[in-house]
C-alpha cells in the first residue's frame, strides 16, 4: 500500500518536474513567452527565473528522495511467481553421450532377398 503511494507520487513529481523545465528558458523568457509578458509585469524576468530554478531543485531532491524511500518501502515478504516457477521445472538428465554412434535397426526392412528397387531386381 505504502509502495504504491509512493509511486503516484513519483509519477507527479516527473510529471511536475517536465512541466517545470519546459517552462524555463536559457534567457529567462520561457515562462514571459508562454502567458505572454503577464508574469514580467507581476513578479518581473528575473524572479520568474528565480522561482523556476528552485522549483527544478526541490522537485528534483523530491524525485531522488521518494525513490530512495521507495526502494525501501517494497515488501519483501510478498510471495514472488519466480521462485514457484523455478520449483516446477524438472531436473534435466544428464546429456546423451554422442561419442559413439548409436545402433539402430534399418527403418524399412529389405523384403525381396535384399534386391532394392535401384539394382532393378525384378
Amino acid at each position: 500500500m505504502l509502495y504504491t503511494i509512493i509511486v503516484i507520487l513519483i509519477a507527479i513529481v516527473c510529471l511536475l518536474l517536465t512541466l517545470v523545465v519546459l517552462l524555463q528558458n536559457s534567457d529567462g523568457s520561457g515562462m514571459n513567452a508562454m502567458v505572454g509578458g503577464a508574469s514580467a509585469q507581476m513578479m518581473g524576468t528575473r524572479r520568474t527565473s528565480d522561482i523556476l530554478s528552485k522549483s527544478t531543485t526541490v522537485l528534483g531532491t523530491a524525485f531522488l528522495v521518494l525513490c530512495v524511500v521507495a526502494n525501501f518501502a517494497i515488501d519483501k515478504q510478498a510471495p514472488s511467481a519466480i521462485p514457484a516457477v523455478q520449483s516446477t521445472v524438472p531436473a534435466m538428465s544428464a546429456p546423451a553421450d554422442f561419442s559413439q554412434p548409436a545402433e539402430s535397426a534399418p527403418a524399412v526392412p529389405a523384403e525381396d532377398g535384399g534386391n532394392t528397387p535401384a539394382e532393378g531386381g525384378n
